[in-house]
């Protein structure tokens, strides 16, 4: 890989990848838990026969940010995805609706929408992304008097795609996706080390964050949802499912 590539990427990571981390505490920190309790399906955590406050404040808490992680962490890699690709090929942000980038390569202008993972929508939500994507083309087209083939992909950050024609467009994951932007083949695997800037000591920081939550939370719960040294149930079921008066 170009060892300059390699060096911005990593300044970039560096300055960034930090974010992330103050963003997973932040929403630690500003969680609620009636509000968590309104989300989340009780009758799942009955039926798990969980039986102590702390075990279900845990597999409440670690089904939230598993979700909420992935979305912040998604941010980070479309972020990342857009800055190398502006150094590579001269790519912008796209002001279009929908679409994350836009870049030309070899005489072919590139439409491309992020996304984490390859299993990210349904077919509504495909749907609305072809819709999408039909109506950039047309913009570029007749607004900007775009002459050159416009290509539009759905680029996922990991993941693999055995077919990726998808005849309005193309479906590129993983290393197929990293390679589409920089030029670089391995560039997918180079950027593992430096995500891990100060991991260690970002990830003790938000554990302390952590461990807060879920004593506070277990206090709350055990006050308000058991009775007698068991969860009540059926207070549970009410004040997540009753209803409103």
């Amino acid at each position: 890989m170009n060892n300059l590539l390699l060096e911005q990427i990593t300044l970039f990571v560096n300055d960034n990848i930090i974010r992330f981390h103050i963003k997973r505490i932040e929403a630690l920190k500003t969680l609620k838990l009636l509000d968590v309790l309104k989300r989340k399906n009780p009758y799942l955590f009955r039926a798990k026969n969980i039986l102590t406050s702390q075990d279900l404040i845990e597999n409440i808490l670690d089904a939230y940010l598993s979700s909420k992680e992935e979305t912040l962490f998604g941010d980070f890699l479309e972020q990342l995805a857009i800055f190398i690709c502006k150094n590579v090929f001269d790519g912008k942000k796209s002001a279009a609706k929908g679409i994350d980038l836009e870049f030309e390569r070899n005489g072919n202008y590139y439409i491309v929408s992020i996304k984490s993972g390859p299993n990210w929508g349904n077919s509504g939500q495909i749907d609305n992304l072809k819709s999408t994507f039909r109506q950039a083309k047309r913009i570029l087209m007749t607004n900007n008097g775009m002459k050159k083939p416009i290509i539009a992909v759905n680029g996922c950050c990991y993941g693999k795609e055995g077919s990726p024609d998808k005849i309005e467009y193309f479906k590129y994951c993983g290393q197929e996706f990293w390679e589409l932007i920089s030029g670089e083949s391995h560039l997918y695997v180079d950027i593992i080390e430096p995500l891990g800037y100060q991991a260690k000591q970002k990830n003790e920081q938000f554990y302390e964050s952590y461990a807060a939550v879920i004593n506070e939370f277990s206090y709350q719960f055990t006050k308000d949802f058991c009775s007698h040294g068991k969860i009540d149930w059926e207070n549970l079921i009410k004040f997540n499912s009753g209803r409103q008066k």
